[in-house]
């Protein structure tokens, strides 16, 4: 029969022996392994047609709202125009000069001397007078008469009419074809000059 103390002993050579088999290195033949390409060139492509699409779209949303905003500008401009010649209009119908002018055309009549009334005392001052057209009060002075100089008396000269007969005509067409020999004997000469110059 064995010890006791040798039992352990052989177990623990016998665990380290097959540690230390386990534990050799050895070189292994370096594996190759490709990564398939298919997937990286679409996921890329994909990533990059995105960006294209994503970039054409937001190149147009930005246009549209270009659009839009220079289109709400001109309509503001013509408004803000709009408002202006109301405002105008509005300064020119409120005008007491013409609203006194409509009263008057329509037969109302500005008083020669006015009456006042007294709020406290319920009484008028001045003296109540009817307005006539007559005794009105003119809001246009009457037009400056045009002194004579401006407006002078018209003068007629009169002038006889001249009568035309067969033999004016004649005479005066015979006058025309002496003219046109003339000009077309000059001519033939200064062409017959420019000849022998040649």
């Amino acid at each position: 029969m064995s010890s006791p103390a040798l039992q352990p002993r052989t177990r623990v050579t016998r665990i380290a022996q097959e540690a230390v088999d386990r534990a050799r290195l050895t070189v292994v033949p370096r594996v190759r392994t490709r990564a398939p390409r298919v997937p990286f060139v679409t996921l890329v492509s994909l990533v990059l047609v995105a960006g294209i699409v994503g970039l054409l779209l937001f190149n147009t949303s930005m246009q549209q709202a270009s659009f839009a905003a220079s289109s709400l500008e001109t309509q503001a401009d013509t408004l803000a125009a709009r408002e202006q010649t109301l405002r105008m209009e509005l300064d020119e119908l409120r005008n007491p000069q013409r609203v006194a002018m409509e009263a008057q055309e329509m037969g109302m009549v500005i008083p020669s001397a006015p009456v006042f009334l007294d709020l406290e005392t319920g009484r008028t001052i001045g003296v109540r007078t009817p307005a006539t057209r007559e005794n009105a009060i003119q809001l246009l002075p009457p037009p400056p008469p045009k002194p004579a100089v401006l407006a002078p008396e018209p003068t007629y000269i009169e002038v006889p009419a001249t009568t035309t007969t067969t033999d004016d005509v004649q005479s005066a067409s015979g006058d025309q074809q002496a003219r046109e020999k003339k000009n077309k004997n000059k001519h033939q000469r200064q062409q017959g000059r420019k000849n022998r110059n040649r």
